[in-house]
């Protein structure tokens, strides 16, 4: 049950973006293009705010650049350049997007030793 309400979310949520990929595709931007900018963008909001303790901002920023992982698959597709290189290229940056968001976290709360525990378990149980 839990798969097919995954694709279901995931088809409608490709629709939405649906413009946007057309958009891409005209200008030539590729799926790993796409893939690439979206964990900088993680970075940003993870490294860049959550460790100030802007946490508001930083979800805001991570959650918009965690919506590329949706879109630069969709877009392989669109192009018809889906393949093992683009597929490791995705996963390995979504490792490295989590890293940078639970490193991030471990920063902040650095000195709530509960909360740095909570955090770091999350991380290797990820």
């Amino acid at each position: 049950m839990a798969k097919i309400l995954s694709v279901t979310v995931k088809s409608a949520t490709v629709r939405l973006f649906d413009p946007l990929i057309r958009a891409l595709l005209r200008v030539g931007v590729t799926a790993n293009v796409v893939t690439v900018i979206g964990t900088l963008g993680v970075g940003v909001g993870a490294l860049g705010f959550a460790t100030r303790g802007h946490l508001v901002a930083a979800v805001v920023i991570v959650t918009l650049s965690a919506l590329t992982d949706v879109i630069d698959g969709a877009l392989a597709r669109a192009q018809r350049k889906t393949g093992k290189f683009g597929a490791l290229l995705d996963s390995t940056m979504d490792r490295i997007a989590d890293g940078m968001v639970f490193a991030s976290l471990a920063y902040f709360y650095r000195d709530e030793t509960p909360t740095l525990v909570a955090v770091l378990i999350c991380l290797v149980a990820g």
